[in-house]
Order: structure tokens, then sequence, then C-alpha cells
């Protein structure tokens, strides 16, 4: 709908968007209700990711992704985004754009060698564990501790509301390795791989939306990692989390876009055949205004975004552009969205139709990596 590809992008970045969409409009968007009913994920989707190279978009090359830059990762979320099931976006760009993009960027060699073939390929299905009962977007409050024992670290503690926590097999997780510490001091990454002694997890949660998703809670009772499992230096991983976090803001802000498109682009179609007053709805001018305005704040927001992606590839610092688009996108999204299903009437709240899931699947994106109103108070601080 708003095509900005010659002003941004590479011909390999054109043809990376040309097979995500046609791996999205033949197997995503026809199998989306049957995954809505199963509750996650099936394995084999990610298997079928993997063996077309999708699974490390951003990841180097000498340690098995493709790598593209921050725009390839645009890309990338703008296509999961634009399959109109939200929970088979989350539960991708957890495993791909955000876990192994963590490993593979701050990982040993060893490390990499380790643990990235089978993410890659789609054998073994990662997640990000961080969010705690009593710490959501305020990540210096998490309590889950780390002591060190020999060749190991004892891991005690409870993370919630992690995607792809039931079918999950390896988590990048941070604990807190100096109880001593203040602030952001004192917390370390590890590489935690299911089962075992003390290793436990929740039942798949009932969500609103994101049902194609699992969601669930982690427990460690003296779970035992390998010292190996430590990603980065003992005690900066709040530091390290943050690191990565534009590209995070970033990608959440490219599948905010790929949703609002998926829906205008429904809505339109529904307009302009249905018929109403001797025409369309699309001839009455009220609707034509809506939907006018929201394409033009769209543009806008996706511009920059496309900034904000062109300058990080650049290997500029992107902190303010990426904390605006997480404020600002996850909302925009939820106005475009609301607009299109009330324009829809009746057929736009029925269970079983597209635009009634992308409403359903919209909602979350204000609240994970961080609410809108926490973005806002950051952007404050940098002004």
């Amino acid at each position: 709908m708003l095509d900005y590809d010659a002003d941004f992008l590479s011909d390999e970045h054109v043809m990376l968007r040309a097979q995500l969409r046609r791996y999205i409009d033949d197997k995503v968007r026809p199998n989306s209700p049957e995954w809505e009913q199963l509750g996650t994920l099936p394995q084999s989707v990610y298997e079928d990711l993997g063996q077309l190279g999708f699974l490390g978009i951003a990841i180097p090359e000498d340690r098995g992704g493709a790598g593209f830059d921050a725009l390839g990762s645009v890309v990338f979320g703008e296509e999961i985004g634009r399959s109109g099931n939200g929970g088979f976006s989350a539960a991708i760009s957890d495993h791909a754009d955000i876990t192994a993009s963590i490993i593979g960027g701050l990982g040993s060699t060893e490390q990499c060698a380790r643990f990235l073939p089978d993410i890659l390929s789609g054998k073994r299905i990662a997640g990000l564990a961080v969010t705690e009962p009593r710490g959501g977007s305020d990540l210096t409050r998490m309590t889950t501790s780390a002591r060190r024992e020999a060749d190991e670290w004892v891991l005690n503690g409870q993370k919630t509301y992690i995607t792809n926590a039931v079918s999950g097999d390896v988590f990048v997780t941070v604990a807190k390795t100096d109880l001593d510490a203040r602030g952001g001091r004192g917390f370390s990454l590890f590489v935690v791989e299911k089962g075992g002694k003390g290793f436990s997890n929740g039942e798949n949660f009932r969500k609103t939306g994101w049902k194609t998703s699992d969601m669930s809670e982690l427990f460690f009772d003296e779970f035992r990692v390998p010292a190996a499992n430590m990603l980065g230096d003992e005690g900066a991983g709040f530091y390290l989390m943050m690191g990565g976090i534009e590209n995070e803001r970033l990608s959440i802000g490219a599948q905010c876009v790929g949703m609002a498109e998926r829906a205008l682009e429904l809505t339109l179609a529904y307009l302009k055949e249905r018929d109403a007053y001797r025409g369309t709805l699309w001839d009455l001018q009220s609707i034509r205004h809506d939907i006018a305005k929201l394409v033009a704040e769209l543009a806008a927001a996706k511009l920059m975004l496309y900034h904000a992606a062109r300058k990080k590839s650049g290997g500029h610092s992107v902190r303010m552009e990426a904390t605006m688009i997480k404020a600002t996108l996850p909302e925009l999204l939820k106005r475009v969205v609301d607009i299109c299903v009330q324009h829809h009437g009746a057929y736009g709240y029925m269970q079983g139709t597209e635009i009634e899931r992308l409403w359903r699947d919209t909602r979350p994106h204000s609240l994970g990596g961080g609410a809108s109103a926490v973005m806002l108070d950051e952007l404050s601080k940098l002004l």
C-alpha cells in the first residue's frame, strides 16, 4: 500500500520481501484458523522457515545467518505482521528476530556453534525469558537469582508471560548474579535449556489474542546451568539487553506497520464491494475520509521507521527514534484496526474473520517490549 522499497531497499531486501510474502500467502493465512485452535505454532512451521533461511535474518553469515542489516529486519517484521496473525508473528519474532539475534550477537564462537544451528534450522524453538510477576516494563525489579557453584550457576525464581514457553527448548534468561547490586547492575544473561531437575513451566495462558503463540510461566528451583552458558560478562546482562532494545523496538514497529497495512487492505476491499445507499460504502465521504486520514498517518510513521532502520544500518544509534516508534506505532495500529472493524459492521465482529483476529491481536503490541506510557516517559528523558 505504501511502497518505499525503491527509496530505501536493495534488490536483496526486495527479494526477501517477495519470498516472505509468498510463503505467508501460501502457508500462513490458510492455516491460521487451525493454528489458533491448536493454541501454538507447530514445529514444522519453524522447520519450514528455517529451511528457507528466514530464522536468522539479522545474524552474520559467518554464524549461520542471512547477514541482513536493520532494514532487512524491518522487511521481515512487516511481512510477518502482514500475515494477519499476531500469534504467528509473535512466536516467530521472539524465536528469530529477538532470541536468536541475542545469541548471535553476544554469544562466543563456541556458544553460537553449539546453539544456533538447531535454532536457525527450527529444530529447537527459542524464547526470551525476562518478564517477572513483580517486574513488567521495569526490568530492574527482576528477582530471579543465580549463584555460582563450581562450574555451574544455580537459578531460582519465576518468569511469566513468556512467549514460546510451552513449546520452547532454549531460553535466553536474565538472572541477578549480584544480590547486593542496585539499579541495572548485577544482572547476567544465560542460555537456559529446558528440562532437568528444577525446571518447570505452567499451563498455556488463555489469551484474548495471539492464540497461535503459546505463553506460560517458567519456574527455576535450584536449577543448574553450565557456566559455559553465560552470555557476555558477568553482571553486564541488563546493559547487554538494553543494547539490543533498539532492534526489538524497530521489529515491533515493523510488525505494527504490516498489521495496519493488512487491516486497511482488507477494509478497502470490503468497502468498495459492500452495497449501501444506492452505491457502496466507499461512496460515503465520511468513510473515505476516515480511511484517507489513517493511510496518511501510517505513511508518516512508516517513513520514520524506514529512516531509523537505514540510520541503524549505517552504524548509528537510533535510541530516540526507536523509542518514538515503540511509543506511537502500536497506538496508531490500535486506532487503525478499530476503525477498520467499525467499517466492517457486524461482519467485523464475527469470529473466524481475519479482521476480527487482527483486532484481537493488535492489543499486545502496546504492552510487550515496554508499555506505551513507559516509552513516553523514557522519550521525555531523552529530550
